[in-house]
This record gives C-alpha cells, sequence and structure tokens, in this order.
C-alpha cells in the first residue's frame, strides 16, 4: 500500500502533530534520533532505519554512534542519559517480553524529568507506530541517500 497518507487523513494528520511536537520537548535531537534508530532496529523497519540514519547524519551526528548503536551497552560513545533513554526504549519496544522493568524505569527518573520522561515515552510509542505502519505496509526505503532529511 502506497497511500495509506490519504486513506486516513485526519489520523495521520494528528500522528505528524505528535512528531512536530517532540522538537520543542526539551529533550535533545541526538537522543531522539539514537531512540528512533534504536525502535526502528530491534522491530526491524528499513524505512525508518533509512530515514532517521540519514536525518541524523545531515544534523551531524557522528557516524560511529548511528554503526555502534545496536552495541550501545558496550560502547563508551554513549552518554548515561542516552544509556537510560536506550534501556527504556528497548523495554518499551520489547514490552509484551520485558513488562518494563523497575530498574530500566529507575534509570530514566534518575535522567529525565517528569516532562522529559512522559515526551520520551511518546517518542518510543511514537516510533514503534511508525515502524508498524511502514512494515505491515511493506514501505520500501529510498535506495541510496535520496530520502531529504527535514
Amino acid at each position: 500500500m502506497t497511500n495509506q497518507f490519504t486513506l486516513a487523513p485526519a489520523a495521520m494528520k494528528t500522528l505528524f502533530a505528535l512528531e512536530a511536537t517532540f522538537k520543542d520537548s526539551g529533550l535533545e535531537f541526538e537522543l531522539l534520533e539514537l531512540v528512533k534508530l534504536r525502535a526502528s532496529q530491534i522491530n526491524g523497519c528499513a524505512y525508518c532505519l533509512h530515514m532517521h540514519a540519514t536525518d541524523a547524519r545531515a544534523h551531524g551526528v557522528d557516524e560511529f554512534r548511528i554503526y555502534l548503536l545496536n552495541g550501545w551497552r558496550e560502547s563508551s560513545l554513549y552518554s548515561e542519559r542516552e544509556r537510560a533513554a536506550l534501556a527504556w526504549t528497548e523495554a518499551l519496544t520489547l514490552v509484551a517480553e520485558t513488562g518494563a522493568p523497575d530498574a530500566d524505569y529507575a534509570l530514566i527518573e534518575q535522567a529525565f524529568s517528569e516532562p522529559e520522561r512522559v515526551n520520551l515515552t511518546l517518542t518510543i510509542g511514537a516510533i514503534n507506530l511508525w515502524n508498524r505502519l511502514q512494515i505491515g505496509f511493506r514501505a520500501a526505503h529510498p535506495k541510496g541517500a535520496s530520502y531529504v532529511a527535514g
């Protein structure tokens, strides 16, 4: 399906509006991109991986932070705040398996204010929805770097 955006315009408009709020959420752009990339890795969403890797590179994110994201626990390239966000991303993306452990919540409780925790959790929920839309409707990522970062 290639017209899912026109078949549910009100819902899509709402989802895009939700995404737009993350820019003013107090969360760093790079952290948001890492979260979106990590959830997309877990879900296997090539479309979103392509889009967010391209967007991150266009905004100056070190490419090794993108390449090593799957191994973030073993890499020194990620701050404690990013580690907390990535652990929470994994916990919520795999919530049926993890049950969102208290230990992972404790990490974000230490690293993020209450409003930031809400916005982080909404970001994780939104990227998981985008992944399901793109995977479910078989969205193909562009070839090469043809995606234009927003």
